[in-house]
Parts: C-alpha cells; structure tokens; sequence
C-alpha cells in the first residue's frame, strides 16, 4: 500500500475484479473537497500538485511519452468501463480536478482513461483556461461576498427584502383568525364603540333589491350590539329576511309589525330579544305586512305611523335600523318620516348605480314635505369583486358624487355572508374570523364614530 492518498486497491487500478462498493478514496475526506482551502500552497505535502489547465500538456505530463515515464496507461478501459471514473473523481472546474477528461497522473498508480487523438487533448485544456486562470488568482483569504437570490451580485449588508414576512404575517393564519374572532365578539362585554347620546334612528333603504339592505342591518345592528351599544331591528320587509337573520320566530300569528301600523298595538309588546345577544332586540315581520301598504291607504296620517310607535317607546335605544323593502311605496316612505338618517347600500354592479337617482329624488321629497331632518349620512359599497374593473369604477363613481358620505370599510363578496343566514345566525357570529365579518365589524366602528360620541362608561 502506498502513502500517496489512496489505497492501493485493484478496483482502482482496473486490474481486479470490479465491485459495487467503488473505490475507497482518503481525498473526499479532505477539507479541499469542501472548498474550505482554495491556496495551494495550503496543500498537505503527500497530495498532487495542483495542475493547471494553462500549463502546455508536457508540462503537466498529459503527454503520452510523460504518462508512459510516470507510470500512467494510456489506451486502457473507457471512462465509462471504469468503475473508478465518475464516482469519485472530483467534478470539473475545482482546483485538483480533472481538466477536460484526463486527471493528473499518479505515480504508481495506472489511471484508466480514453484515448483521443493528441490534438484533441492539447484543445481540451486551452478552451478551459481562462476560467481556470481566473479562478486560481483568487486568494484563499477572501470573503465570498453574499449574493441575490439569482446569485446576480454581492447584496448590501443593509438590503431588506420586500418579501421579508412582518409580524402580522409571521403569524400563522389560525392566529389571526383567532385574535379578530376575540376583537369582534367582544366576549368581555365591555363598551368598545362610542355611544350617541341620542338616538340614531336609521333607514336602510334602496329601491333596487339585492344589494345587501337585509345583510347590512342585521350585520351592523349585531356588531354595534356586541361592543355596548342597545339596538332595536325593525323588519319592515314582508319577506321578513332580517327577522330569519336573527332567528327571531316571524311565522303567522305572531305579533308583528303590521300590528303596529294596523292596530296601534305598542311597540314593546311586539319586539322580541335576539338569543346570545343581550343588547339587540327585533321587531318581526309575517307575510301579513304584504297586504299593509293597501290598507294604509285610507288610514289617517299614514306616512307617519312607525314614527310614533318609534317615539312611543318607552326604553332607550342607541341605534334603532328600519330595514326596507325593495321599493318606494309606503311602507319605505314610513320609514324615511321616521328616520333621521339614511344608509344606502350600493352594489358594485351598474343596475344598482342606475337607480341611485331616483332614490334621492324620493328622500328630497319627503325631506320638503315630510321630515325636515332626513339626510343621507351614509353610504356602504357592497358585494364588492377586486378582481374586475367594474368594482373599480363603480367605487370611484360613489365616492366621486357622495364624497365623505361613503365608508372606508367596503363589503367584499365573501360565502360566509350567505351561509350565516341558513343558521339563522349573521355573518359576525357565524364566522366572526372571516373577510366578511371584519368588514362588517369595521363598518359598523365607522358608523359609530362618526356619530356623536360620549364616554364609553356610560351605561343604559
């Protein structure tokens, strides 16, 4: 056995017997493998010089006459009949490695290679020699300055990354989705959102239908509920579809709204508290409010009916939402003599634009004639799609016209929305984790803030 750095093995020489192992090589172990040693002269002294590819062949003993004097078969088993070629020869372009196909030669040791024309093997080291040259005048002591992500160039040391997560999206999605869940359910109770200190009596009105009015009142009414504030819902529709929202029994033969118009039945002996949320309470309606609107014909004073059950009240409330039907009859001019404010949803679609003006006609009208008081406060974007530019224009339109009216939170278009009410739940119970609820949850913060506010300790 020679002490040249590998044992002499017949499987190397190719004059045994070939085995599966492969050669066994002290050289992989070596730290020059690991490209922690780049300077030759940090070679330990039983190893190879270190060849390079600008030398001519006879210099390096690439030449047959100088591999014949030094040991080397030329003419023996192709690269690919070897089994020491290809497994642990070092791969081309590293320091010590093989040039081209020929690896420097061993004394004592026969190194299989191909045999090729002597022209062909003087090109093959040209071609690789400025890549060598270069890469051999880098000292061993020079830092390796760090690069891109595409090894494009050195980076700065003080280059942040836009891709960098911060905090927020460091957190793992059921972490945020838990931590908004536990800011919109307010399990504490305590006073979050401001409190009026009169009340706010507001219509959700919109001639053209699905827009959102129904998804909108019960949405906003249970957010502003959970964080402190006394709400009362009054369905005004004959769909009843607010009173299904809260899961509050609207079947026939239950006291409703229409008992209020109709009969002057009070209105605390109509209104039902929602369960799971102390602060809300509805008003319902049956499919007897459909026939409402003929009979309120011949009924003295008609247009001003559910202002005084309203006024007649005698409890407190904070917020009081009239939730409309899709029309302009008079059940909807029953709730714009009783309101003070209007909220308008808007669809992001241009059917909804296009009857936007008609509404404000009608609210001009009973604001000469009617009620003084009626101003439009508020304007909510619903079932808004990011992804088209129709979204884009209708937004830009509304906020064009309207100005400060409209709200910052926007409604986006979100499942969760439409399933709550197959619960009998709204969207900010059902999932309170969700787009859809945070909006909503957003929405109605605005709301309240833009109202007139007190101090949060107050309690009614």
């Amino acid at each position: 056995m020679h002490d040249d750095g590998r044992y002499d093995d017949p499987r190397v020489s190719g004059r045994g017997k070939r085995s599966a192992a492969g050669p066994v090589s002290r050289e992989t172990d070596h730290r020059r493998w690991s490209g922690e040693a780049r300077d030759p002269a940090s070679r330990p002294p039983d190893c190879d010089p270190v060849v390079r590819r600008d030398e001519p062949p006879s210099a390096r003993g690439d030449t047959p006459e100088a591999a014949t004097a030094s040991g080397t078969v030329y003419g023996g088993p192709s690269r690919a009949e070897s089994p020491a070629a290809g497994r642990h020869a070092p791969p081309p372009g590293r320091h010590g490695s093989t040039v081209g196909r020929h690896a420097p030669a061993r004394r004592g040791v026969a190194r299989p290679t191909r045999a090729e024309p002597a022209a062909e093997a003087e090109a093959l080291p040209r071609r690789a020699a400025p890549a060598a040259a270069t890469e051999a005048a880098v000292p061993a002591d020079t830092p390796v300055p760090p690069t891109g992500a595409y090894g494009t160039g050195p980076v700065d040391a003080a280059y942040v990354s836009r891709e960098t997560p911060t905090r927020e999206e460091d957190d793992p999605p059921l972490a945020m989705e838990a931590m908004r869940a536990v800011q919109i359910l307010n399990p504490s109770g305590e006073v979050t959102m401001p409190r009026p200190e009169r009340t706010r009596v507001m219509c959700v009105a919109n001639q053209k239908g699905g827009v959102g009015k129904t998804t909108t009142t019960v949405n906003l009414a249970v957010a502003l509920a959970l964080h402190g504030n006394r709400v009362l819902v009054v369905d005004l529709d004959p769909q009843g579809n607010a009173s299904t929202g809260l899961s509050v029994p609207h079947h026939t033969g239950v006291p409703d709204v229409y008992d209020c118009l109709i009969n002057s039945v009070p209105l605390e002996e109509v209104a039902q508290g929602v369960e799971g949320i102390p602060n809300l309470w509805c008003v319902p309606a049956t499919i007897d409010l459909a026939g409402a609107e003929i009979e309120l014909v011949s009924v003295v004073a008609r247009e001003s009916r559910l202002s005084r059950a309203i006024d007649a009240y005698p409890g407190h409330f904070d917020y009081v939402f009239i939730d409309c039907p899709p029309s302009l009859g008079l059940l909807t001019v029953n709730a714009l003599v009783a309101a003070q404010e209007v909220l308008i949803p808007i669809q992001c679609e241009y059917y909804a634009l296009e009857g936007l003006n008609q509404l404000i006609n009608n609210i001009n009208l009973v604001r000469q004639h009617l009620n003084p008081k009626l101003d439009v406060s508020t304007i909510l974007l619903t079932m808004y799609d990011r992804r088209t530019r129709l979204a884009d224009a209708v937004e830009q339109d509304v906020r064009n016209h309207f100005g400060d009216k409209v709200l910052q939170a926007v409604i986006p278009r979100n499942v969760r929305v439409s399933e709550a009410p197959s619960y009998g739940q709204s969207v900010v119970t059902y999932d309170p984790g969700s787009r859809g609820a945070m909006s909503y949850f957003e929405a109605a913060q605005e709301i309240a803030e833009r109202g007139i506010k007190e101090p949060v300790s107050r309690n009614a």
